[in-house]
């Protein structure tokens, strides 16, 4: 519909458990929020499946990866199984990318040997099998930018790359390393904090075609969503995240950058294309 204004949510789990109840009232919900589109990675081989059946079942995408947190749990043989999940799937116009994939330096064990080596040894074989399959990556970056970006420009070999840069919260150099080598910052519901003053900078400084958004849903709470360990000790359960809330997120960062939210969405889609080319075909003209 001309003029209307409607969103991409390039970071939603509507796959968690969280969701197992009433996932389709949730995409339902969202749609009458506008979002138009959400993106479903996967975080492990077990859930290949469900990202794929729930982004056919919505008319959403999805993408195929292990995440870091799971490379713990992970079978020697998942990334053969990646492999074979993005050849037997290389036709289907939903999959859209290699993700989640990248490194945690935040959870201490995975800081640690041998988890530190073997996360880092998934996340270069998952770049490796993205460059094979040509798809586009969906990067997990917590406390590990430097070491993301020194993969990328190993495997790249000087090349760009396509794909999103989830959940940043990295330096203004680190910013524009990852968008040297092509990819686009994923920005949400973290910057709706006041407190949250170095995000909120590097979202009004940024080139407006290098953000993205998403919910990471049902993580990543807005602030108005969120409950303190004092009022969850009290029993106030920690408000559970939707992709229905990423027009309000957005609004936040119009805000911030003094832009009007249609300016923003129209921006954030193409940028999302960008990053995902095959979610063009998918998308309404």
């Amino acid at each position: 519909m001309a003029g209307m204004t409607t969103w991409i949510d390039t970071h939603c789990h509507l796959d968690a458990a969280e969701f197992s109840p009433d996932a389709q009232v949730v995409r339902a919900r969202a749609a009458t929020e506008n979002v138009a589109h959400c993106v479903l990675p996967a975080v492990e081989v077990a859930n290949f499946a469900a990202v794929r059946q729930l982004a056919h079942r919505f008319g959403d995408s999805y993408a195929l990866g292990i995440h870091p947190l799971y490379v713990k749990q992970a079978a020697d043989d998942d990334l053969a199984r990646l492999d074979a999940a993005l050849t037997a799937q290389r036709d289907d116009p939903r999959l859209v990318a290699v993700g989640e994939i990248g490194l945690d330096y935040f959870v201490p064990e995975l800081l640690a040997s041998p988890l530190r080596e073997r996360q880092e040894f998934f996340y270069v074989e998952q770049l490796k099998l993205a460059r094979q399959h040509g798809l586009p990556v969906i990067l997990h970056v917590r406390r590990s930018a430097d070491m993301l970006l020194k993969g990328l420009r190993a495997i790249g070999n000087g090349t760009s790359w396509q794909g999103i840069a989830h959940a940043f919260n990295g330096s203004a150099q680190q910013a524009q390393a990852f968008i040297a080598l092509g990819l686009k910052l994923g920005f949400g519901g973290a910057l709706t904090y006041e407190r949250a003053e170095n995000l909120r900078r590097l979202a009004t400084m940024l080139p407006l075609e290098s953000i993205v958004l998403e919910t990471d849903a049902p993580d990543m709470p807005p602030h108005w969503l969120y409950q303190t360990a004092e009022a969850r000790a009290a029993g106030a359960p920690q408000g559970r995240n939707e992709p229905g809330e990423l027009p309000r997120i957005a609004q936040v960062l119009a805000g911030l950058r003094g832009i009007d939210s249609q300016a923003l969405a129209a921006a954030t889609t193409r940028n999302a294309m960008a990053a995902l080319p095959r979610l063009q075909a998918l998308l309404p003209a």
